[in-house]
Parts: C-alpha cells; structure tokens; sequence
C-alpha cells in the first residue's frame, strides 16, 4: 500500500495553482471518509466508545489527521451528526416529493425521518453542546439550514398541489422538525421500534394542509378558461 501523507499540504507540489486544487481536493476527500468512519463506528458504538484509532483505522487514515482536520474526537462527533442530520432532511424532502396529498406527505415526512437514527445521533451532538459551547454554532447552523430547507421544500409543495396550509411554511418546518425530534429520542429511551414512532409522529403533527376541493378546482377552471366570459362564448336570443 502506498504511504499515507500525514497531512495534506505534503502532497507532491508542482504548478502552484494545481497544486492548490489539488491540496483542497484531497482535503475535502479526507475529511468526507473520516466523517464516514466516524458516523458509522459513534452510531455503534457512542462517543466514549469509539477511539480516534478506531475511527482513523475505519478511514485509512492517520490519528493525526483526525486532530488536523477537527481537533477534537467530540467536534468529529457534532459535525458527522450535524451532517447526517441534514442528509436525512434532504431524503425526507425527496421522499415528499412523490406525495400529491397533503396527508400523503406527511406520512412521507414521518416514515422517512423514523426509519434511521440520524435523528438520535444528532439529538446526542445537542446534549454534547452543554459541555462543549465552542461547538454550539455548527449546531445552531444545522437547525437553521433544517427550518429555511424545509420552508422552502414545503412552500413549494402547497404552491405545486394548490394545498391549504394551516400554518406559514416556515411555522411547519420549525413544528415538524421539534416534534420529530421530541418524538424519536423519547421513542429511543422507551425502547420503541420505528414502526411505533412513525404511528406517534402522525399523531403528534395532525394536519399540515387541506387539499383543494372539487367545487374549488372547478371555480379555477372556469376563471382559467378564456373563452368563459369573453363575447365570443356568448350567444345571442
């Protein structure tokens, strides 16, 4: 095998500006299977659990580049769980697409975000922040992208399907994702099985949206058809 650099800056240089491309590509490469190793092994096993040997072994990477790259085995732990997080927002909102139903979207929504830990994983990188204010901001972050992110997907639903919103978008999305998370860590410390937190979640959020009704749908034909009210659809006793 070939020998790992211990750093990045260490690859081989040649024109400066290649070589800086370079150095931020194989950066970013690093830093992703570090965050891969060590959101598996802190899923399995927790924090105290899983060693910075352990996640460097699992990245085919050096200790030292965990240190370099994060300084610290608990910033490791709040960023992979901040960055699941916000993949599995980003899985709900594909799965929501396909829902032409205000109430098949939410299912979509609930099934979606019970059917991983991401949610518990990322509750655990909450609690840390007690401890670790420093790491406070990468969280506060997260939470934001999670409320606009789901604002927008939202909006653009009820506009799409011409759906009643019971609440503004933004108001839904920050709803959605404190009952969520409200109802999956208190499912985890109940021993309950997706299937169980996935029924309490729909329970718990209720209706989002009313679709459009017939005689509604009919009254935006009528105004949408140019020949309704125009002298050409008239005729004449």
């Amino acid at each position: 095998m070939a020998p790992k650099p211990d750093h990045p800056e260490e690859m081989p240089t040649g024109d400066p500006k290649h070589a800086a491309r370079a150095t931020r590509s194989a950066g970013r490469q690093m830093r992703s299977r570090l965050l891969d190793g060590a959101s598996r092994l802190f899923r399995e096993h927790g924090l105290s659990g899983t060693s910075i040997s352990d996640i460097a072994a699992a990245a085919d990477a050096f200790p030292s580049q965990i240190t370099y790259y994060f300084r610290t085995k608990e910033a490791l732990f709040v960023e992979a769980a901040c960055r699941d997080m916000l993949y599995l927002a980003r899985a709900t909102e594909q799965a929501a697409l396909k829902a032409h139903t205000p109430r098949n979207y939410t299912h979509a929504l609930a099934e979606t975000v019970t059917a991983t830990d991401s949610v518990a994983f990322f509750a655990e990188a909450l609690t840390l922040t007690r401890r670790r204010p420093d790491l406070a901001p990468l969280v506060e972050r997260t939470i934001e992208r999670l409320h606009s992110e789901g604002a927008r997907a939202y909006a653009s639903q009820v506009e799409r399907h011409g759906w009643r919103s019971l609440r503004a978008p933004e108001e839904s999305s920050r709803r959605f994702w404190a009952v969520a998370i409200g109802v999956i860590v208190e499912g985890y410390a109940m021993g309950r099985a997706a299937e169980e937190m996935y029924g309490e979640l729909l329970r718990a959020l209720g209706d989002q949206a009313t679709a459009r009704s017939a005689s509604d749908s009919a009254r935006l034909r009528l105004v949408a058809d140019p020949t309704s009210n125009s002298p050409e659809g008239e005729t004449s006793s």
